[in-house]
């Protein structure tokens, strides 16, 4: 890189510095990972997406850029070949309209990036990204009925992909993370991850440890002598009813014919 790029580079680096201070101060924009409610677990894994993930995001942003501002420049341009007081008139006004908004979307694109937290624990997952409104969802991984793994052309390019865990209805997925696909479910994604397979194994596992662990308790208990056997038939409240039912059973055989309704 030569110099006056890194110079470049610097430059813009400390003016980012200065506005996240701005936003982290003013509009309270966490700049720390986010926790589970106290009291609830402890995490385990604090995933950020992959540097590729904001060089993706760039990328489109370049694209769009470079698409709105032609529109905006070439209509300005053919007034100042025709009408040159008039193109002078508006030169300031159309920069600003052109450069002004591309400033405020870059920021964005890095605040977006900085603030996008995946947080796993032993019952469940926190997911949190957002600028100017953050937004958290929890998803349970018994409320989780399939994990797939998204990734496009462009994605596939900068080495990076999605994992989206699609949850029962009423699940804790909530906003941005959490849109019903339709079937009256939610989807939680996990966006611009270097390792997405590992990650979806990851939490398939929890999902299959979440859902078996009520019967390795059952066994354990039942092992122990204070819990109940075989899915709870033999508790002492379901030998009485059987007991129960048992004995008026065998009352209404002995009764005599005709009596037995009376």
């Amino acid at each position: 890189m030569s110099g006056p790029a890194k110079i470049g580079e610097r430059a813009g680096a400390a003016v980012y510095r200065g506005v996240w201070g701005v936003l982290v101060r003013w509009f309270r924009v966490p700049d720390e990972p986010p926790r589970f409610p106290a009291g609830t677990e402890e995490a385990h894994e604090a995933v950020r997406p992959a540097p590729g993930f904001l060089a993706y995001l760039k990328f489109w942003f370049w694209i769009v850029l470079l698409i709105v501002d032609v529109a905006i420049v070439v209509p300005w341009l053919v007034l100042l070949v025709a009408y040159p007081l008039a193109g002078v008139l508006l030169a300031i006004p159309v920069w600003a309209v052109a450069i002004l908004p591309d400033i405020v979307a870059y920021v964005a694109i890095q605040v977006r990036y900085d603030t996008t937290w995946y947080l796993f624990g032993d019952r469940s997952m926190r997911l949190r990204r957002g600028v100017w409104v953050i937004n958290e969802a929890t998803i349970t991984y018994e409320n989780i009925q399939n994990v797939a793994v998204y990734q496009g052309p462009v994605q596939r390019w900068f080495g990076i992909a999605s994992v989206v865990v699609h949850t029962a209805g009423g699940g804790g997925a909530q906003g941005p993370h959490g849109q019903k696909p339709g079937g009256g479910g939610h989807l939680g994604m996990i966006e611009g991850v270097a390792d997405a397979q590992a990650i979806r194994d990851r939490i398939l596992e929890r999902v299959k440890r979440s859902r078996t662990a009520g019967l390795g308790d059952e066994r354990e208990g039942s092992a122990r002598g204070d819990g109940p056997r075989d899915g709870g038939l033999s508790s002492p409240a379901v030998a009485a009813a059987l007991r129960e039912i048992r004995e008026a059973a065998a009352q209404l055989a002995a009764a005599p014919i005709g009596t037995a309704g009376r």
